[in-house]
């Protein structure tokens, strides 16, 4: 396994009790409570995870890495409601998001997707996010440099009204109340033959996004949700939880075609 870096954000795992705690090392410093004793912050730097760390009363924790789905679910700061794991990552596959590409989204949010675009586009590779509300843009910020991710983004200050300053965009998603207002400036800003995507929560704004859809040179039009359903891990009584993740939004998808193309 791979070493703790000074940046990095880490699970100190208590194999006993089943008990996770996340810590970014880079905010956090000196020594951390638990309820078995504190632990020495600045000895986990340089160690491998899974590798056991004491308390000083000698309890051990197992040093695991957080991975990008732990920080959204568990750690991520929220000001708004997130795009979840079981949306975000269907829709990275359904706009074909792969390294080096350049990615444009309007809004920020919280940075759950923004940090799912980051995260598969590298160094390489770049995501444009619009964003009009300032205090979103601290936030979303502060969640991607405590994933180390931050410097594979540029946040643009701006209502997208004023349309996109790109125009080869890999992909663009839209995740804004009234994303009709701006499938025209979307469709400007995208590589031809490639994907737009659009999130909305209900019924009545997908209707409105497949009205414009229509107006404009797009194909492959699809509109999902995605269902989540987990099970209890006991092998003498496997069945599904008594609650699941159910709706959490619509799903939009549509390809660009050429403007000499008539719909």
């Amino acid at each position: 396994m791979g070493k703790v870096k000074e940046t990095d954000t880490v699970i100190l795992y208590d194999p006993e009790k089943e008990k996770k705690y996340f810590l970014n090392l880079s905010l956090a410093k000196g020594k951390f409570n638990t309820d078995k004793g504190e632990i020495d912050l600045s000895t986990i730097p340089s160690r491998k995870y899974g590798s056991l760390i004491e308390t000083h009363k000698g309890f051990k924790y197992v040093i695991l890495p957080c991975t990008l789905y732990d920080f959204i679910m568990f750690k991520l700061n929220r000001l708004t409601q997130i795009v979840y794991p079981k949306d975000s990552a269907y829709i990275a596959l359904r706009l074909n998001v792969k390294p080096g590409d350049l990615i444009v989204e309007s809004g920020i949010g919280s940075g759950a997707m923004t940090a799912v675009f980051a995260h598969i586009v590298g160094d390489t590779g770049k995501v444009v996010s619009y964003e009009r509300r300032e205090e979103f843009i601290k936030n979303a910020l502060s969640n991607l440099r405590k994933l180390g991710l931050d410097h594979r983004v540029d946040v643009k200050h701006r209502d997208i009204e004023e349309g996109f300053d790109e125009t080869e965009a890999d992909a663009v998603f839209l995740d804004v109340r009234e994303p009709w207002l701006y499938i025209d400036k979307a469709y400007r800003a995208l590589k031809t033959g490639n994907m737009l995507g659009i999130l909305v929560p209900t019924v009545n704004q997908v209707i409105e996004v497949l009205k414009k859809l229509e107006e404009l040179p797009f194909m492959d039009i699809e509109v999902s949700e995605i269902l989540l359903r987990k099970y209890k891990i006991v092998p003498e009584r496997l069945r599904p939880e008594d609650r699941m993740p159910a709706h959490t939004a619509y799903l939009i998808f549509a390809r660009k075609l050429p403007e000499e193309i008539e719909v």
